[in-house]
């Protein structure tokens, strides 16, 4: 099978969809499959292109068994919703040139994630025309999470970009997703039972267990034994209303042994720093993103985990953090109703972590004071336990492999 996957971000980002598809394409190609990227050069979640990259011209380079494209596109210094758009745009166009040179080698599959949808035209009349099959991965509703959080008033740009993103979607081979509760916004937006199938994230659950011991950690940043620990870890954007992370910490600031981490870079983190600076939150402390490898012994670190979202994101994006929360067995509170994925889960899985409704600091902080109660010196045992059955990174690649060929009666 000769596989692209075609999409923003890939390694070495260590957050979110570039990370994801960085674990993914090597498994691929570990398997026999002959598997290239077409992406960008690593910006995110900083919004600048990472130290030793080059943006100003296409690039090939060889990685695990893996061809990657990178292709220039427009990042902004400060992000807006109309220079977000220009940013999305600019990738489609560099990336539909690349593509090209990959038409004499006739691919079997073009994997498009999104965001973006901007490159969904182009790859459904490249497969058209090659023969290709064509599947739309979702890991970001970008354009429901763009309503969500208003970036785009009601009426009629709204209706017709509506219309516009279901149109597309149908036109794929396969549509896929992360959870079960996306695949079903899919088919609300006229996508076909039969062209659906599901994808989950991942955790790597032999690197990321309860097992590992996060003391050493906690000393060297600064933290007793007696601390509890809350740690916010992931990009720092305008979708995860992080505001109310600093009203709980406005909260607790007369307690000396509650503090709050926030590590991560983002298009919002300089607002969010001077908000608590102008707080004068003593009980906050930033970090850059981490090594991938001391991801363990900072999970280990945290007595309490933190997911945070806006109303009306949580089920156009599914959290790519939680999924090492969970394989950790970390105590985790989720800012998420009831009525979405993150909500079912809990329903379904109860003690797997704590809800509290989006937006509403009288409600997060309260869920959080009884966190901070309770005893925390163990991990989360059903968290865990979902990881394990649900998350193994090898079984979900494999059994995605299955689905794909399956589906489209490759050998």
């Amino acid at each position: 099978m000769n596989f692209i996957l075609y999409s923003l971000n890939h390694a070495p980002e260590l957050t979110g969809i570039g990370k994801y598809n960085g674990e993914l394409c090597p498994e691929l190609a570990k398997r026999g499959i002959q598997t290239q990227v077409v992406t960008a050069p690593p910006y995110y979640p900083e919004w600048t292109i990472h130290h030793q990259f080059r943006n100003w011209w296409s690039t090939k380079r060889d990685d695990q068994g893996v061809t990657i494209y990178r292709c220039p596109l427009y990042i902004p210094a400060k992000v807006t919703t109309m220079k977000r758009i220009i940013h999305l745009a600019s990738f489609s166009v560099s990336s539909a040139l690349t593509l090209c040179r990959l038409w004499p080698q006739k691919p079997d599959v073009i994997f498009l994630v999104q965001p973006t949808l901007f490159c969904a035209p182009f790859t459904l009349l490249f497969c058209r025309l090659t023969g290709a099959k064509s599947v739309m991965h979702i890991q970001d509703y970008e354009v429901d999470a763009m309503f969500g959080l208003g970036m785009v008033g009601e009426g009629r740009l709204k209706r017709i970009t509506r219309r516009m993103e279901s149109w597309l979607l149908q036109q794929f081979d396969a549509v896929s997703s992360i959870s079960y509760s996306m695949l079903e916004n899919a088919k609300s937006k006229g996508v076909r039972e039969e062209q659906l199938f599901f994808f989950p994230n991942w955790a790597d659950t032999e690197f990321v267990t309860p097992d590992v011991c996060g003391k050493q950690l906690r000393q060297d940043w600064g933290f007793s034994a007696n601390d509890k620990v809350v740690l916010y870890s992931g990009n720092i954007g305008a979708k995860q209303g992080l505001e109310i992370v600093l009203d709980a910490a406005q909260y607790f600031s007369a307690d000396p042994h509650v503090k709050f981490v926030i590590i991560g870079n983002g298009a919002y983190r300089n607002t969010l720093e001077n908000s608590a600076r102008e707080k004068q939150l003593a009980n906050v402390v930033f970090k850059p993103l981490q090594p991938w490898e001391d991801v363990p012994k900072i999970m280990a670190m945290a007595d309490v985990h933190l997911v945070v979202q806006k109303r009306g994101a949580a089920d156009a994006v599914l959290p790519s953090k939680l999924t090492n929360i969970l394989a950790a067995g970390g105590h985790a509170l989720i800012t998420a109703e009831p009525q979405t994925e993150l909500g079912r889960i809990e329903q379904q899985h109860p003690g797997i972590y704590t809800l509290a409704e989006p937006e509403n600091p009288a409600a997060f902080i309260g869920q959080l004071e009884t966190l901070l109660a309770q005893d925390l010196s163990t991990h989360n045992a059903i968290a865990r336990q979902y990881a394990e059955q649900y998350l193994n990174k090898h079984s979900i690649i494999d059994q995605f492999i299955t689905d794909l060929r399956s589906k489209f009666q490759f050998c």
